[in-house]
């Protein structure tokens, strides 16, 4: 069988340059909950509600358009009547009302997605402990938003470098964080003479000589105390 491959091969016509797109697209209105339904399922997205949006429905994800851009991206979900959430779609509420954040849904499927760590839970706590729930739990979000800039795997790894550096506050994430975008000054050689004014180089050394008369002139008879 593999001679006559070899045979047919010259005779097939090439591959197609791209594959077959399976993509399905429809329109969409962003619901008072932030989601949009796709099928029997909603995803959200971090847009306000009653906004129009195009859906992309593609075999592996679903992708949420509006203005030409995606706004949201999730694996697609084949289970009927299920919730698919990001917990970065909800931080913009969420930091005006924190308590909320502990029960939430998109909560509970990042830790079931592996992207909530104990890292996360170890400095979530520090935080609270030290500012109290409300604070602490306010400071967690906003280091969610930056993660939300810089991406969950750098987030991960700040938090983590932060609590082995024995930090329990945002200050020290935000710093691992960005460390490696902010400016380093340049280093300047320094010579003795700059550490060192001239004037100190070329001074005279001070003379000693009234202090050498003290030391001849005789000393000053203390009275005897009377007893």
């Amino acid at each position: 069988m593999g001679q006559a491959l070899v045979v047919e091969r010259p005779q097939l016509l090439p591959l197609p340059a791209e594959d077959l797109d399976l993509t399905e697209e429809q329109e969409g209105r962003v619901d008072g909950k932030g989601c949009v339904q796709v099928r029997t399922n909603w995803y959200s997205t971090p847009l306000p509600p009653g906004t129009q949006v195009r859906v992309r429905v593609a075999p592996t994800t679903v992708s949420i358009w509006q203005a030409g851009r995606e706004r949201a991206c999730h694996p697609r979900c084949y289970r009927r009547r299920q919730q698919v959430l990001d917990l970065e779609h909800y931080l913009d509420v969420l930091i005006h009302k924190p308590g909320a954040l502990a029960g939430s849904t998109p909560l509970a499927q990042w830790r079931a997605a592996g992207r909530w760590t104990a890292a996360h839970d170890q400095l979530w706590t520090l935080l609270r402990e030290r500012h109290g729930p409300q604070e602490g739990t306010r400071q967690m979000i906003e280091l969610l938003q930056l993660g939300r800039q810089h991406g969950d795997p750098q987030l991960t790894r700040a938090i983590q470098q932060a609590l082995q550096s024995g930090a329990r506050d945002g200050a020290a994430v935000r710093y691992f964080l960005t460390a490696a975008t902010l400016p380093v000054p340049p280093a300047i050689p320094l010579s003795p003479s700059v550490l060192i004014p001239s004037d100190h180089l070329t001074r005279p050394l001070p003379a000693l000589d009234g202090y050498d008369r003290l030391l001849t002139a005789g000393a000053v008879a203390w009275p005897e105390t009377v007893s």
